[in-house]
């Protein structure tokens, strides 16, 4: 499995692998992120130009917007490269998620805190920045 920068002509795939887990996406939001360099790709092998696009990770400003893993492609560690590759990109990031994605985030060193009932905010900073 290799972690890209999304070229634009993965918008379709990224577009896809969001909407199959049921994320609220926007296309011009998400081709932005795309030309910006915020958008990372899971794709099984790099080397290939037809290679499907199985995860995705896009990235406004220091924020995690979106993050998603093809369904069959789950618990195989794609999520967490799809992080780590962000986080060499940024000195923070920020998530906010549901309750079950709390243990991910955590075991990734985001810093996590309940903002209500249902929503969970994480903060992770480099070491750099502590």
């Amino acid at each position: 499995m290799a972690i890209r920068r999304a070229r634009a002509t993965d918008l379709v795939d990224v577009l896809n692998v969001l909407d199959g887990a049921d994320l609220a996406t926007d296309h011009d939001r998400v081709q932005t992120a795309i030309e910006r360099g915020d958008v990372f790709v899971a794709v099984p092998d790099e080397g290939q130009d037809d290679s499907p696009v199985v995860g995705a990770l896009v990235l406004d400003g220091d924020e995690i917007a979106n993050i998603a893993v093809r369904r069959r492609r789950r618990d195989l560690g794609i999520g967490t490269a799809l992080v780590e590759r962000a986080m060499r990109d940024r000195d923070r990031l920020v998530a906010e998620f549901d309750a079950g994605v709390e243990p991910f985030y955590e075991s990734l060193g985001f810093d996590v805190k309940r903002e209500d009932d249902a929503r969970y905010r994480g903060v992770w900073l480099s070491s750099d920045s502590r």
